[in-house]
């Protein structure tokens, strides 16, 4: 695995719709689909080291995307800084 990890956000036509593609595998088959914050806790390994980021409301893990759902109240810079270093800390 390398030893950085990039990141590429794009946020959708639904301004609380983003997507972060990665150069890091997250899951190796399909997708996975947390309907809530809660539901990341009791996920892969992937999903709970997400689960301490605030202001995710639904996530989307695919092979190298994750598709985030934010809270209303909650500001795209740091849900995305939370992201970068959370799976930083989980994969170096």
């Amino acid at each position: 695995m390398s030893e950085y990890i990039e990141f590429e956000v794009e946020i959708t036509d639904d301004p609380l719709v983003g997507v972060i593609e990665t150069n890091v595998t997250l899951v190796v088959d399909g997708a996975e689909v947390y309907e809530s914050a809660e539901a990341l806790e009791e996920g892969t390994p992937v999903a709970q080291a997400l689960a301490v980021v605030p202001g995710i409301r639904h996530l989307i893990i695919e092979t190298h995307t994750l598709t985030v759902t934010r809270e209303e109240n909650a500001e795209w810079f740091a849900i995305v800084e939370d992201i970068a270093a959370a799976l930083r800390d989980f994969f170096l």
